[in-house]
């Protein structure tokens, strides 16, 4: 089980950070990742892990404002979002994958309830 939470209205420029708790299984296992969907978008990719650990990927829109992390003695997985804008308003879903391509959402098997996020401008 994953729960998402972090979420909320900040203004233009501002930060927050997202948290992704796993319970349930084998959480080190599992390759971790953040997605969004804004209303009427579709899902779209946001971070993730390499297989490995060792590499991180990051959406073109997002690239030097977002970086996530882990800690696996607390099973969660964190996403910084730093200089947010407008038109990262969307709802933020924390997913897990064993296989698969890091950027696509068929990959991942276990998603974890959205947690919204509102950037006034």
């Amino acid at each position: 089980q994953l729960q998402a939470f972090g979420g909320g209205l900040v203004q233009t420029g501002g930060s927050l950070r997202l948290s992704c708790a796993a319970s349930g299984r084998a959480f080190s296992a599992y390759v971790m990742g953040w997605f969004r969907q804004a209303p009427g978008k579709e899902r779209e990719f946001v971070a993730s892990f390499s297989r490995s650990g060792r590499n991180t990927f990051y959406g073109d829109s997002v690239k030097g404002r977002f970086t996530i992390s882990r800690d696996n003695a607390k099973n969660t997985v964190y996403l910084q979002m730093n200089g947010l804008k407008p038109e990262d308003t969307a709802a933020y879903y924390c997913a897990a994958r064993s296989s698969g391509y890091y950027s696509d959402i068929r990959s991942y098997d276990y998603w974890g309830q959205g947690t919204e996020v509102t950037v006034s401008s």
